[in-house]
Order: C-alpha cells, then sequence, then structure tokens
C-alpha cells in the first residue's frame, strides 16, 4: 500500500473532514460509500484542504478498501460547497521548497487512490469546487454536478500558483487544450471569472447534471446504474492532431496578457502542453516541482497578501459605518440613459431587483436607453444566465421617461450624465425639489469634486459619490466618495447597496479623480510627456509591461478615447499641478475629427497613421526601462501623496483600488509592494509603503 507523504501542520488548521457512510442503493447488489467533506461550518467557511484535510480523506479512503460488499465510492460536500481546494491562508506555513513539494505530492497521492480504484468511483459536485476541488472531482472516475454550483474552476493561476493535484494534466486530456486552456489560463487572466455549474457540464467537465432539490438522490441512482453497466458514459474523443498549435496560441496570447510578468502562467502553458503525450505520473511529477517553485516564489507570497487584501477588506470596507444605519432602497432613478447610465440600470434592477426608472432629454433618448437594457437581459437569457421568467421580471423591473416626476417616491437617484460639473449641478438643481426629503443623491463622477457639486443644494448632506468602472457589469471595484457634509445614514447606505451590487468597496476621500483615476493618470502623464520629448510610441507602450497590467498605455488610451484621457489630465493639471502635465499631443489626438485610435486583428487598440501623424516629438527619446523607471517613481510619489492628505488611510486600500479597478495582478501583490520590491518607494519618499502598516 502506498502511503501519504508526511507534511508540516499548519497551525489552526479549520479541518476538513471526510466522514464515511455505507448505503446499499436498490439495483447496486452491494454498497455505496458516500464520502462527505465538511469543515463543520456553515457554506459562509468553505471546505478547503490543509493537511489534516488530506490525512483525513486518506484516512476514509483506507477504511472504505477495508469495507466489504463496496461497489461504488462517491465524495460530496457539505451544502452548497464541495471543495474550495487548498486553504490559502495557511501557505505561509510552507516555508522551504521541499515542504512545498510534499504538499502537491500529498495531494497527488490521495488523488491517485480514486483515479486509480477498482471500485468505481464519482465526484457529485455539489456546490463551489475550485482548484485542488475541481482536482479531486478530476481524480475521480464519473462527475455529477448541480447546475446552480456559483463557482467552478481552476483559479491558481490568478495567485501565482498552478494547478498541482492534476488538474493540469487531467482537465486537457478529458475536454482538450482549448477548452482547459480557458479554465486553466483565460478565466484566472480574465478578472478571476468563474464557471457555473451548467458551465462546467457544457464543456464536457461533468458527465450528467442534475437540479439541486434531488441532487444527492438523482446522482446516487445515476451512479447505480453507471457502477452496474445500465448506462455508459461517452466523451468526446480528443484531437491530438492540433494540440501543439493550440498551446502556441495560448502561449501568445498569455505573453499578450502578462507582457511575461506571471512566472506562474508561463509554467502552466508548459505543463498544458506537457499534457499531451506525457505519461499521468511523469506529469504529476512536473507538476509537484512547478508547484513548489512558485510556491516559494515572491509571485505567490504577494498573490497571498493580494488574496487576503481582496478577501478582509473587501468584506470590511475602511471607514464604512454600521450596517445598521442604511437606508431601505425600493426604487432607483438614473438620470441619463446613455451607455454608462444603461449599464448601472441594469445592474441595479439584476442585483437589487427593484423598479429602476431612467430619464434622458428626450422620450427617444430615454428608450434608447431601455432598448439597450432589455437587449442585454436578451443577451444574459440566451446564454442561461437568467431563466425566461427573471429576464420577464427584470424586463418589467426597467422603464424610462423624459419627465423628471418620476423620481418622486425613489430612495436613491444617481446621476450618469457628461463628465462636466456644470451639467451635473443643473442636474441635481432640477432632481432635488422633485425627490423626497429621505432620499439619496449619488453621482457617478470619475474625478469631479463632489463638495462643488453639493454647494447649492439644500441637503448637501444626502449626497455621496458612487464610482462605477466601465464595464459596469463586469469591474468589480466602487470607489464611494463621501464629502465633509455626506451624513452617516447616506454612507452606509451607499456601502450597503454596493455590497448589494456584489461590488467590492473602497471609500475615498473628495480629492482629484479620487484612487484609481488619480494613479492611473499620473501613469499617462508620465507616458505622455516622454512622447513629447521624443520617445517613440512603440517603445512607450512596452514601458509597464514589468507591471503586467491587462492593457499597455495606448492600448487604454484607445479604449478610454483620447477625449476622455485628456479632459482627466486637463482637471488633475489644474487641480494638481505640474506632476500632471498638459500635453500637446494629447491635446491634438483629442481634438481630431478623424479617428485616431484603431482596433487590431488582436483587438487591441493602436494609433492609426493619421494619429501618428498628429504627433510631434523632440530628440529626447528615453528606453522603455528609462521610462519604466520614471512611470514608477511618479506612482510612487503620486501614492505617497495620496495617503498624506488622507485621500485613503493607508496603502492597503490602494492595492485594492488598483487591483479591482485598474487590473493589476494579483501576483505582484497591488501596487505598493511591488513598488517597495524594486525600490521606487525609498527612491521617491525615503521609506516603503510596507513601513506604514
Amino acid at each position: 500500500m502506498s502511503t501519504l507523504p508526511e507534511l508540516p501542520a499548519f497551525p489552526d488548521e479549520v479541518v476538513t473532514e471526510a466522514r464515511v457512510r455505507y448505503i446499499e442503493p436498490a439495483g447496486l447488489g452491494g454498497k455505496a460509500a458516500l464520502i462527505t467533506l465538511d469543515n463543520g461550518y456553515d457554506h459562509s467557511r468553505p471546505n478547503s484542504y490543509g493537511p489534516a484535510g488530506i490525512k483525513a480523506l486518506w484516512d476514509a479512503l483506507d477504511e472504505v478498501e477495508a469495507e466489504e460488499g463496496v461497489k461504488l465510492i462517491a465524495v460530496t460536500g457539505k451544502p452548497f460547497i464541495f471543495l474550495a481546494g487548498a486553504d490559502i491562508s495557511a501557505m505561509p506555513h510552507l516555508e522551504t521548497y521541499e515542504q512545498a513539494k510534499a504538499m502537491g505530492e500529498a495531494g497527488h497521492a490521495v488523488y491517485r487512490r480514486l483515479r486509480n480504484s477498482s471500485v468505481p468511483t464519482f465526484a457529485f459536485v455539489n456546490g463551489v469546487a475550485l482548484g485542488g476541488g475541481l482536482e479531486l472531482a478530476l481524480s475521480c472516475q464519473y462527475r455529477t454536478i448541480v447546475p446552480t454550483a456559483a463557482a467552478v474552476g481552476l483559479p491558481e493561476v490568478a495567485i501565482g500558483l498552478i494547478p498541482g493535484w492534476g488538474g493540469s494534466q487531467l482537465l486537457p486530456n478529458l475536454i482538450g487544450p482549448k477548452k482547459a486552456a480557458k479554465v486553466i489560463l483565460q478565466n484566472p487572466l480574465n478578472q478571476n471569472k468563474m464557471l457555473k455549474g451548467h458551465d462546467a457540464f457544457e464543456l464536457g467537465i461533468a458527465d450528467a447534471e442534475f437540479e439541486a432539490a434531488d441532487f444527492l438522490e438523482e446522482s446516487l441512482a445515476w451512479a447505480v446504474k453507471v457502477a452496474t453497466g445500465e448506462t455508459s458514459v461517452e466523451r468526446e474523443e480528443i484531437d491530438r492532431s492540433g494540440w501543439d498549435a493550440v498551446v502556441d496560441a495560448v502561449a501568445a496570447e498569455v505573453e499578450e496578457r502578462t507582457h511575461g510578468a506571471s512566472p506562474a502562467a508561463k509554467r502552466a502553458v508548459d505543463l498544458l502542453r506537457l499534457a499531451k503525450d506525457a505519461e499521468f505520473d511523469a506529469g504529476c511529477e512536473a507538476e509537484d516541482v512547478a508547484l513548489a517553485d512558485c510556491m516559494v516564489s515572491a509571485e505567490c507570497k504577494a498573490s497571498l497578501y493580494s488574496f487576503d487584501l481582496v478577501r478582509k477588506l473587501g468584506k470590511k470596507p475602511a471607514g464604512a459605518p454600521k450596517k445598521s444605519l442604511a437606508k431601505d432602497v425600493t426604487k432607483v432613478g438614473v438620470v441619463g440613459a446613455g451607455l454608462m447610465a444603461a449599464q448601472i440600470a441594469l445592474l441595479f434592477a439584476r442585483r437589487l431587483e427593484v423598479p429602476v426608472v431612467m430619464t434622458d432629454l428626450d422620450e427617444a433618448r430615454a428608450q434608447k436607453g431601455v432598448e439597450y437594457v432589455r437587449g442585454e437581459i436578451d443577451k444574459l437569457k440566451a446564454k442561461g444566465r437568467v431563466d425566461d421568467i427573471k429576464a420577464g421580471r427584470l424586463r418589467g423591473l426597467v422603464s424610462a421617461s423624459s419627465d423628471k416626476s418620476v423620481y418622486a417616491d425613489c430612495d436613491l437617484v444617481i446621476e450618469a450624465v457628461f463628465e462636466e460639473i456644470g451639467v451635473k449641478k443643473a442636474v441635481f438643481a432640477e432632481v432635488e425639489p422633485i425627490i423626497s426629503d429621505d432620499a439619496l443623491l449619488v453621482t457617478n463622477t470619475s474625478g469631479l469634486s463632489i463638495t462643488e457639486m453639493a454647494a447649492d443644494l439644500s441637503k448637501p448632506e444626502r449626497l455621496v459619490g458612487m464610482h462605477f468602472f466601465n464595464p459596469v457589469a463586469v469591474m468589480p471595484l466602487l470607489e464611494v466618495i463621501p464629502t465633509e457634509k455626506t451624513d452617516e445614514e447616506t454612507l452606509a447606505t451607499a456601502f450597503a447597496v454596493g455590497k448589494k451590487l456584489k461590488k467590492t468597496s473602497v471609500m475615498s476621500a473628495d480629492r482629484p479623480a479620487f484612487i484609481v483615476n488619480r494613479l492611473l493618470g499620473r501613469m499617462l502623464g508620465e507616458v505622455a510627456r516622454a512622447v513629447d520629448e521624443g520617445t517613440p510610441v512603440e517603445v512607450a507602450n512596452l514601458a509597464t509591461d514589468p507591471m503586467g497590467l491587462p492593457m499597455r498605455p495606448f492600448e487604454l488610451l484607445g479604449l478610454v478615447g483620447a477625449a476622455v484621457a485628456e479632459h482627466l489630465v486637463t482637471h488633475l493639471h489644474e487641480d494638481l499641478g505640474d506632476r500632471f502635465p498638459l500635453s500637446a499631443n494629447q491635446k491634438r489626438l483629442a481634438e481630431s475629427k478623424e479617428p485616431v485610435f484603431a482596433k487590431g486583428e488582436n483587438g487591441k487598440f493602436h494609433l492609426t497613421e493619421h494619429g501618428q501623424g498628429l504627433l510631434e516629438q523632440g530628440d529626447k527619446a528615453l528606453t522603455a526601462e528609462e521610462l519604466h523607471e520614471r512611470i514608477v517613481n511618479g506612482l510612487a510619489e503620486e501614492a505617497g501623496l495620496m495617503i498624506s492628505e488622507g485621500v485613503v488611510p493607508g496603502p492597503q486600500q490602494i492595492d485594492l483600488a488598483m487591483i479591482l479597478g485598474a487590473g493589476f495582478p494579483f501576483w505582484l501583490g497591488g501596487l505598493t509592494p511591488y513598488l517597495d520590491r524594486i525600490g521606487a518607494a525609498e527612491k521617491a519618499n525615503g521609506k516603503p509603503f510596507g513601513s506604514l502598516g
């Protein structure tokens, strides 16, 4: 009998037990061993594996193997949770390469027993299955899944690791390299996107799906039929002839997305390539080495900081008042019916499930916004994200008018109109007399003074900023901005609404451009300055690559638009001075009547020939490395000033906002740890951000 590798103890490990019970279902002709994973908490704390949890499953399999008459073995989880993988919070206890490697070997050892069992093994995936949890399911010979499982995936690359318990080898050989690459690489690098249970079934990860109400009973009945040969499981044959071409394309995409800044992503690509021909045990050995290398890397340590940051500050935002102070929101008004306003209206309707009414200058524009919302609902329905009943209810919740009197019974009215202070003040001047005394006024400004917007209000205490990021449905960050006069009830309601909208809220003081846009404005300002001085655009565009940002500078400019970028930098220059230089080239791009940016075949924006022709440059060209140094020194200076000005309480809020609002990679640990590691913080501010606590 094989033995489990010796593992270090994880102090305070919340052990996920493996509880065995035996059932004799009709038609099996023997016993079914049902192993239930359960850490003893409700679903607010998912099952996860540390050393003791792995040992518990090992011992359960020992018990089952010793039991006579077992005809099938099934593993499932506590309600709503199958297994969320390894215990990330305990990973700092793996201090050496040898300890990290042993953790990988232990996972492989116990999962191999399920894969190689002479008794048919089944995973009944009844809920969340992430990382090592999905790998446990993949190691079983057959799988059922509940279509409503909230999160299924292999998120390791997003946190500087690789799927290390068989996933990189089993998944591509089950569903093919292209689909596997989506789960192993593309989803983690795309805001760590997760699959739902039905998505996993559609990809071929599970062999059958059953509804939650009778999931266990249906899964067991199906498993009996499979074990007795009454039902056969057909799986799509993998076309191996195009495997290398698929991996080559994935490797190019990963390089484009990470710019070489993610060692874990490179290792995952290598493992995906290896899975084509390698014997399974050889693939496992390669996973063990790659996992150990990643676990002791700086990127993994940085990722653990990011993970902890999102988990803790995401749940308890700094500066948020008591939840009990929040007001109920039973109807929402949205001023404007353009793209941003329509996205916000859909989000409120979908998450709050309350009536949402939009207005615009005339009926035609208002109805156009509603048409957009209904079109997006149709897309959600087509993707299976909502059913017919839910789609119909959402359509009925959103309406439009050109008459602002429809706001009279709204509890919250948010403006999403043109980013100009005079326009926004005029909106609030018109809306405030209409709404009730208890209703909130909200601005979605990306950086204008909310204090100035409130100056002429009769009740300035009820105005608060809630800055959504584009695209609204995708970006997880919400910047919440009170003024000095915003009362506690208004602020508490903003945070409560943000949570219901499934956003992570970070509070910013009412200072120019708040958090993310101020820092991105500083970065783009340094790039524009360098281009004006003579740095070629193609060189300047590479300067941020070491930060692994999802978009290079000119790709970002193309996405937001030259006019919007010019508007942002102009305001920052007016408010904060020459740290945000005005650029004659940027102004020419913004004022051009012809397109200055276009999308290439790779989907990325680039300057058009016309745009290039508008540039007037000096003769002082920087290298990409020199400009990178200028950018990071500028970011370090700006972040230091933001903390000293009280824009945020400390560096953690900057890191959280940049991770969730600017796509700063998890594996770099947020902006300020990165600036500390490369010495930029010390150079700009005389001390590292880490010393601020």
